[in-house]
């Protein structure tokens, strides 16, 4: 059975790892520096599994040896977002973890696929491929499947319809410069334009872009980790599965959309050697402007890495 290793057993991590155990798809490893919680997480999941079900081996580690021929490598470690901070507070101690994450992994799974969550998520997941000397397949930031999945579920709300029926699409960086694309974005195939008002519409667009902080803000303590970690798992599935799936995630683009040398939410195809492909669509002017807008904010981000 393929093997996945999640790196960071809090709260984003282990329900990661609840979700795939779930699947059936993958043995997994929890790894986390805290003393005892990645084991207790993985023993309390591990004697979950004989009433869902699942047959799957789970194991907690303070060190990664267990992880050693992991096909997948998802990184959750970090420190969270509290009230009032940006993403890009988080980017010097962030890098650091990501950084040990990386190679440490790499040292027993060389031919991992990484899935980077830890914010800032598009200049840790650029780290994550610069530091490994990985080919831009095996690196694909998770952002895009949540950002797209907060605002399917606020049209859905807005409209009483079943989520089933939304198709939602936000490109850019995971931030609140990220690009919802309206246009593109449909109930049963009617475009949003068509079915919410404009003031309506422009408000869930901007709820969808404070999603993350509207969570932190309510939580006090701690962030979003149901939605991030179910979109992880759906990517580790998307891979372990080959099927081919088109999603918003993050990728390095090396001229796509205009852009290159840099991590983007875009939509991307997902199969067993990771990224695949990358989609692009057909923007009109205002959207481009704002693509671009989005994407100076990351290079920012990732200037700030000074990696070279």
């Amino acid at each position: 059975m393929p093997k996945v290793t999640v790196v960071g057993a809090g709260q984003t991590g282990a329900t990661t790892a609840h979700w795939l155990a779930q699947l059936e798809i993958a043995d997994l490893v929890l790894v986390d520096v805290v003393d005892g919680v990645p084991q207790g997480k993985a023993l309390d999941l591990a004697e979950a599994l004989p009433i869902v079900g699942s047959d799957v081996h789970v194991v907690g580690s303070n060190d990664y040896g267990p992880t050693a021929g992991s096909d997948i490598v998802v990184i959750t470690a970090g420190l969270p977002r509290k009230p009032g901070m940006s993403r890009d507070d988080l980017l010097a101690a962030n890098s650091a973890i990501v950084r040990q994450a990386v190679e440490q992994s790499l040292a027993v799974s060389p031919q991992a696929i990484f899935i980077i969550l830890t914010n800032p998520l598009d200049p840790m997941a650029y780290l994550a491929m610069k530091v490994g000397r990985l080919p831009r397949e095996r690196v694909i930031g998770q952002a895009g499947i949540l950002d797209s999945a907060r605002m399917r579920a606020f049209v859905a709300l807005e409209l009483g319809v079943s989520v089933r029926n939304v198709e939602c699409y936000v490109l850019g960086g995971h931030g609140d410069d990220m690009v919802p694309l309206t246009r593109h974005s449909n109930v049963a195939g009617v475009p949003l334009r068509d079915l919410i008002p404009a003031e309506r519409l422009a408000a869930i667009v901007e709820r969808t872009r404070k999603g993350g902080g509207e969570i932190v803000s309510l939580l006090k303590t701690g962030s979003a980790f149901y939605a991030p970690s179910a979109a992880l798992a759906q990517m580790v599935d998307a891979i372990l599965r080959d099927r081919h799936l088109i999603v918003p995630a993050a990728a390095y683009l090396t001229g796509e959309y205009g852009l290159r040398d840099l991590f983007f939410g875009v939509p991307v195809q997902l199969g067993r050697g990771g990224l695949e492909k990358v989609i692009e669509y057909t923007l009109e002017a205002d959207e481009r402007q704002a693509l671009e807008q989005s994407a100076a904010r990351v290079r920012e981000s990732i200037e700030a890495l000074k990696l070279s």
